[in-house]
């Protein structure tokens, strides 16, 4: 077997059911344990036992939640996913302006994922694989997908936005793609606290408002309905 590698096993602390409480806790601790370490020690001096010892649990329950140190990138997606939600809804109490609920949302991600950013070159590396259930586009990552298409529909709903009804429908998802190229752009900013990303971001948005609202032009809506069509098939293919 490769170097740390050992069967998994159903431990004590591994869940008997498809999800307990108890389980969620412990695959929780060892995502946290993992980011710990990435940071301290950086992503490639970091091993699975090194992280089964930082969360307290066996070696084998390690590989009962995740198969590889690899697969932790799920967990680090999730986990970001979660702290990028909590701080958005922080700054988006109150607000309704669009532009600005959309830029809170993408400065929020920016602010939670900073700790990360030095490693996340080698996590984003693995989810970027076409064939890897890891991408975010996969079946395995839906859940945290779902999710942060809803964060961008509480972007879209709470806000004064007015558009053409099918791309009303549409955005959230379409926000999403936006964030992740964003994304891609983020882990490639070598710049002081990745501030290039957010002067895009601020270049950005409000250029995606003004051409959003722009969508009630009865003379653009058969070419929003194309941009749609061809969004659409794209994501199928995706």
């Amino acid at each position: 077997m490769p170097e740390d590698r050992v069967a998994p096993e159903a431990a004590d602390d591994a869940p008997a059911g498809s999800a307990t409480a108890r389980g969620d806790q412990t695959r929780q601790r060892i995502v946290e344990a993992a980011l710990r370490l990435f940071e301290e020690r950086g992503y490639e001096r970091t091993t699975m036992r090194a992280v089964a010892a930082e969360a307290g649990v066996s070696l084998g329950s390690a590989y009962y939640y995740f198969d590889s140190k690899e697969h932790l990138v799920q967990g680090f997606y999730d986990r970001v996913q979660v702290l990028h939600r909590e701080e958005a809804e922080v700054r988006l109490a109150g607000a309704t302006v669009f532009a600005y609920r959309l830029l809170a949302t993408v400065e929020a991600f920016v602010d939670v994922a900073r700790p990360y950013h030095p490693f996340a070159g080698k996590f984003f590396s693995v989810a970027s694989q076409p064939e890897s259930p890891l991408s975010p586009f996969s079946a395995e990552s839906a859940a945290a997908r779902e999710a942060s298409v809803e964060l961008m529909a509480q972007v879209v709903r709470g806000s004064d936005l007015k558009a053409d009804e099918r791309l009303m429908v549409e955005l959230p998802e379409l926000l999403w793609l936006a964030h992740m190229g964003l994304v891609l752009f983020w882990v490639h900013d070598r710049s002081e606290n990745q501030r290039r990303t957010v002067d895009l971001a601020r270049r950005a948005v409000p250029l995606v408002d003004r051409l959003v609202r722009l969508s009630r032009l009865r003379p653009l809506r058969p070419v929003v309905h194309e941009v749609l069509d061809l969004a659409q098939d794209l994501r199928r293919t995706a």
